[in-house]
């Protein structure tokens, strides 16, 4: 059984473990390394598509590594289309399309006056500040969050080869395009892409870490639990299909929820919940299933290690590199047979692993791929 404590960091050490969790959850990013002072940023404006009210991966990204730069003295300014008329994307209407031109774009741009450029994703935005800062000859930087050709294919089935052209034009420009692990970094490469370079990511270990005195995995009637978009590119059913022991929860929204509830109504489902209930959901689980075959990274996969929770997903681009061979998690071609295995995990692995991955490594990677961009006063 579970039983609940007070829920602070320093108290909820694994009994196994001797990983400190205070001394990660407070890893001070005051500490950037600065870069030379000729190319010092101390303004950036990150342009995005993504941005809240929206929960994602890609929104707590930047979310974080804005306010690691802000506490290390950088002043970030966002672009987003909370500044703009918008319509709701086809399919996915919690996601805002800006109606907007590269016109008033370039004006926006110019009274912010920044010292770096970083077009974080390949929406209107993102494509109004790239043909904005061509024209201008300004440096930028780019982000490769999402699969999209992937997920356009699962919805439409535009080949891969038609998207993955539009999105080298896109980064091509750029002077850093950057990718969340070391193997979506090669695969881009692989695929005629430049200037690639490694942005990890991070969890904030003050808010995902065990919330309650844990035990082994339930063998009995154990929990699996899947938290993010329940959409098609997510392969949810590959979870919610298996033949497995105990409980199914599921946590997050999407296009599919309702069809979902429909077809497998025996799993729990919980929606969308703030973070701190997110970090004690983890904490009562078992195993944490991740069956995406298209993710990036993976973002959910380092909260629910951070919280004690091993990894059952496939042996694909974000879980290779977020799990991997580090013992934290079992990667399978056979979902069924991880999920199975990952019962017999320690939860101090998932622990261990988990603080590999800290907001302030991943922002001083994404502030040394900075590049001065000509200022607008110059």
């Amino acid at each position: 059984m579970l039983k609940t404590i007070e829920s602070t960091p320093e108290n909820t050490l694994n009994n196994n473990t001797d990983i400190n969790l205070t001394e990660v959850a407070s890893q001070s990013p005051s500490s950037l390394h600065e870069p030379p002072t000729e190319r010092k940023i101390k303004r950036l404006l990150i342009v995005t598509d993504a941005w809240q009210p929206q929960v994602n991966g890609v929104v707590r990204t930047l979310g974080n590594t804005r306010a690691n730069l802000q506490a290390s003295g950088v002043q970030v300014e966002m672009l987003t289309p909370l500044s703009f008329k918008t319509l709701p994307c086809p399919s996915y209407p919690e996601i805002r399309l800006s109606l907007t031109s590269a016109r008033r774009v370039q004006a926006m741009i110019e009274q912010i006056d920044p010292d770096a450029l970083h077009i974080a994703t390949e929406g209107p935005l993102g494509w109004a500040a790239r043909r904005v800062a061509r024209r201008q000859g300004w440096a930028f930087t780019t982000a490769y969050h999402t699969r999209f050709p992937e997920y356009v294919k699962a919805r439409i089935g535009v080949p891969l080869d038609w998207s993955y052209a539009l999105l080298r034009r896109f980064h091509g420009a750029s002077s850093a395009v950057l990718a969340p692990t070391p193997a979506i970094v090669k695969d881009l490469q692989d695929r005629g892409f430049h200037h690639v370079v490694h942005w990890s990511r991070g969890v904030a270990h003050d808010i995902f870490y065990p919330r309650m005195q844990q035990e082994p995995p339930r063998k009995d009637n154990p929990v699996f639990l899947y938290a993010g978009r329940l959409a098609i590119e997510k392969n949810v059913e590959a979870f919610l299909k298996l033949d497995l022991p105990g409980q199914k929860w599921v946590a997050g929204e999407g296009p599919m929820a309702e069809g979902l509830k429909r077809q497998y109504p025996n799993a729990r489902y919980i929606g969308v919940i703030p973070q701190e209930e997110l970090a004690k959901l983890y904490s009562q689980a078992d195993v944490f299933v991740f069956p995406s075959l298209t993710d990036t990274f993976g973002l959910v996969m380092v909260e629910a290690m951070a919280c004690g929770l091993p990894v059952a997903a496939y042996p694909v681009a974000g879980p290779i590199d977020v799990v991997g061979d580090s013992g934290a998690g079992v990667l399978h071609d056979d979902l069924k047979q991880a999920c199975l295995a990952c019962l017999n995990i320690d939860r101090s692995a998932a622990i261990h692993r988990a603080a590999q991955f800290t907001w302030p490594l991943a922002t001083q990677q994404f502030y040394d791929a900075l590049t001065p961009m000509r200022r607008c006063s110059a």
